[in-house]
């Protein structure tokens, strides 16, 4: 990889050989290996069984969940923040297992739509909950940096299964719960 980020520098115009640049191509293998860590990623190990019997009926919810990902398309940062929400149907899972779910999908080569699929789908088949709201919010450097250059747009995607899919209260309920400081 780092004989790659050489030739990459030659490519832009680069002296891969001066003094700002010498550690630059171990410096970039590091950083995409870390990004991409989430390749590496044992769903079943982040859940560690941390699975509750518990009689809770109503809304579990997590926001504002920090992430940070990169675009398939161009290699280019999104981040943003994810929220996520289940009803329970007789089993909850630690809180801190949602976060860690979020990080083990965005540390990959993404695209926001996939990853608000992954997040919901896995949490509906481990959980088996009554049902799984998600919805990311982010912004893409892709459309930032490049392209067409709008500094101020938002992307947002969400999936809604099982009851926040056909319920449009518990829907209205969670992204309400989500724009509530």
């Amino acid at each position: 990889m780092q004989e790659n980020v050489r030739q990459l520098l030659k490519a832009i115009g680069e002296n891969p050989e001066r003094e700002g640049l010498k550690k630059t191509p171990l410096r970039v293998s590091s950083a995409l290996l870390e990004i991409t860590s989430g390749y590496k990623a044992d769903i079943d190990k982040l859940f560690n069984n941390a699975f509750f019997k518990v009689d809770y009926k109503e809304m579990v919810l997590v926001k504002n969940i920090d992430f940070h990902s990169l675009c398939e398309h161009h290699m280019l940062p999104f981040f943003g923040k994810v929220h996520i929400a289940y009803v329970p149907q007789g089993k909850i899972v630690g809180l801190s297992k949602i976060p860690r779910l979020v990080e083990a999908y965005s540390k990959r080569l993404q695209i926001q739509e996939r990853l608000t699929i992954q997040i919901a789908e896995t949490l509906q088949k481990k959980l088996k909950p009554r049902g799984v709201g998600v919805v990311i919010e982010a912004q893409h450097l892709c459309m930032t940096m490049r392209g067409v250059k709008n500094e101020t747009s938002i992307a947002m995607t969400s999936s809604m299964l099982g009851c926040f899919q056909k319920d449009e209260k518990i829907r209205n309920e969670f992204l309400n719960l989500i724009k509530a400081s």
